[in-house]
């Protein structure tokens, strides 16, 4: 067990453990000659919306644009603020950015990782001065956990702001029974390889409860077509490409096993951490898209697992509001991200991906103890 090597994710296995049904999708899609927005997008379109259980899928180029073009979608841009949280994947506020809206970064609870509601709710009732006028909410399911969306969700009706879900990291969770991306105005997926459903190659995807905002925002990835070569509005060019829906669609029927085989690993995290292990929503079901832990000596604990042949990551190792593209110049919530903080500090993802050998999980479990 000592040669043992456990990266900390690994697509490859993935790919190999459906190699046949993947393989077979892509050359599916070489011979049909279509390779841009045909049939194999709409039928993943189509079967994604259906295991979700709600809207209408628009498939496009990444989650990054997802998020961009849902608040696009909804008419969020300049003169909008968006209220999202520091501790995320930079792509969450570069897509804010990136449709001229204004980010405002709130803190996380320190137990969950996700949007805090009373900071939430504060700034809804007392929007910081100086800043345009708060119109939509976009808190991140981190990690394979659902933010306390119930809560959130209220308060945007409440105060008549838009919510729009990322689910990049959220692939099948549930709250009190509820699949995470069937809350909110809209929601975003990200299909990067790592994700819970993951491409081989970049690909995202935008789910929206109005059919007139799900029109336009098929519209908007495709220069803003409604008529082939014709811009009712100006859009841009994002779209999933038929080889990467194909690979989706091999995958999709496979994802409940895959989440199951998650929490089966991180059970076993679970039991021999005890109180260390990572803290669960009540009446959230987790897929564990990452396990988190805290240590106050992360760097040698990561060192010392290193050594012994066990991968890890840091996700994330610098709130998006400290990073130089960002720092000075994002308006932040009362709490000035101080959880958020705290946690870069001291976060460290272990090995987890649904092909890892019962080897690769004695092994880490073992040195874990």
């Amino acid at each position: 067990m000592s040669g043992t090597i456990v990266p900390q994710a690994n697509p490859g296995a993935g790919y190999r453990a459906l190699k046949s049904e993947i393989d077979a999708a892509v050359a599916r899609v070489l011979e049909s000659g279509w390779y841009i927005l045909g049939a194999e997008t709409r039928a993943f379109e189509a079967e994604f919306a259906a295991w979700l259980g709600a809207g209408t899928a628009i498939g496009c180029g990444n989650g990054t644009d997802a998020i961009a073009l849902a608040l696009r979608g909804l008419g969020i841009g300049p003169g909008s603020t968006v209220a999202t949280v520091s501790h995320t994947a930079v792509a969450t506020v570069a897509a804010i950015e990136s449709t001229g809206a204004t980010p405002l970064l709130l803190d996380i609870e320190p137990d969950h990782y996700t949007m805090d509601p009373a900071e939430l709710a504060a700034v809804l009732a007392n929007p910081p001065p100086g800043l345009p006028p708060i119109r939509a909410v976009v808190p991140v399911h981190l990690y394979g956990q659902v933010a306390d969306i119930e809560v959130i969700a209220a308060l945007c009706r409440r105060h008549g702001v838009f919510l729009i879900e990322d689910c990049a990291q959220a692939h099948g969770a549930k709250r009190n029974g509820q699949m995470a991306g069937t809350f909110g105005d809209a929601s975003t997926f990200s299909f990067y390889p790592t994700k819970n459903l993951g491409a081989l190659g970049d690909g995202g995807a935008v789910v929206a409860r109005d059919p007139d905002v799900a029109a336009r925002i098929a519209a908007l990835r495709q220069y803003g077509w409604t008529k082939h070569y014709i811009s009712d509005l100006i859009g841009v060019n994002s779209r999933l490409d038929e080889i990467q829906a194909a690979i989706l669609r091999a995958k999709l029927p496979h994802l409940h096993t895959a989440n199951a085989r998650r929490q089966n690993i991180a059970s076993i995290y679970n039991e021999v951490l005890g109180a260390r292990a990572p803290k669960r929503r009540k009446g959230s079901e987790h897929v564990w898209h990452l396990y988190v832990i805290r240590a106050d000596d992360r760097d040698a604990l990561q060192t010392r697992l290193r050594e012994k042949g066990i991968g890890t990551g840091i996700h994330y190792p610098m709130p998006v509001h400290r990073q130089p593209a960002y720092e000075g110049r994002i308006a932040l919530g009362p709490s000035g991200c101080a959880e958020t903080e705290r946690a870069s500090a001291s976060i460290l993802s272990l090995p987890l991906w649904p092909e890892m050998t019962d080897e690769q999980i004695a092994h880490t479990r073992f040195t874990l103890i």
